[in-house]
């Protein structure tokens, strides 16, 4: 037995069964899950109904994701599935599906961060930084620039939440594609209240 996508097998609203009004057809075939784990990337291509191709993700390690309030998108490495409000069972085998929330490596947008405002992020108080890190923070830079520098941080805010997840290294984001239909797991980072 197929899988079958069609609703005539299905029994009516009133509980009533339906006739079978033909055989299987192939435009009512359904596929397996992708069921994307995460690991060292591996996509299978599925020729599907009328000649495109469909990208199965069968293991993902990494996506982009955007950082909304900065307008910024990073490649960052997907650590962990944290959450997902369909099932606690894709959470426990570490599934990859849209909108599941998950732990990504926060320091492409740290560094993004750190280059754009000259300010330190996910920093401990009293926490040394390595030279190379207090070079770039504290740049010899003309009276042009720094004033630039300056007017950036006055907009600088971070919200304290975030802030937080950034002196753990690890960023709650969600997924927004479709990992078993175009191969790809990217997603934005979460903010506000969807925290």
């Amino acid at each position: 037995m197929g899988i079958s996508q069609d609703s005539w097998h299905k029994r009516r609203a009133t509980g009533g069964k339906r006739v079978q009004p033909r055989k299987k057809r192939k435009f009512e075939l359904g596929r397996p899950t992708a069921a994307t784990r995460i690991g060292a990337k591996r996509i299978h291509t599925v020729r599907v109904r009328g000649g495109s191709e469909k990208f199965r993700a069968l293991r993902l390690d990494s996506g982009n994701f955007s950082w909304p309030s900065e307008g910024q998108t990073r490649k960052s490495r997907i650590i962990d599935v944290v959450y997902n409000s369909s099932n606690n069972e894709l959470v426990r085998t570490k599934t990859l599906v849209k909108n599941a929330i998950v732990s990504i490596d926060g320091t492409p947008f740290r560094q993004f961060y750190e280059a754009h405002y000259a300010l330190p992020l996910g920093r401990r108080k009293g926490a040394r930084l390595t030279e190379e890190e207090t070079a770039n923070l504290h740049k010899k830079r003309s009276k042009r620039n720094e004033k630039k520098y300056q007017a950036r941080q006055e907009r600088s805010k971070v919200e304290p939440s975030l802030e937080e997840q950034f002196l753990n290294g690890r960023i709650l984001a969600c997924i927004a594609s479709r990992p078993g239909q175009c191969g790809r797991a990217d997603g934005y980072i979460l903010e506000g209240k969807e925290l």
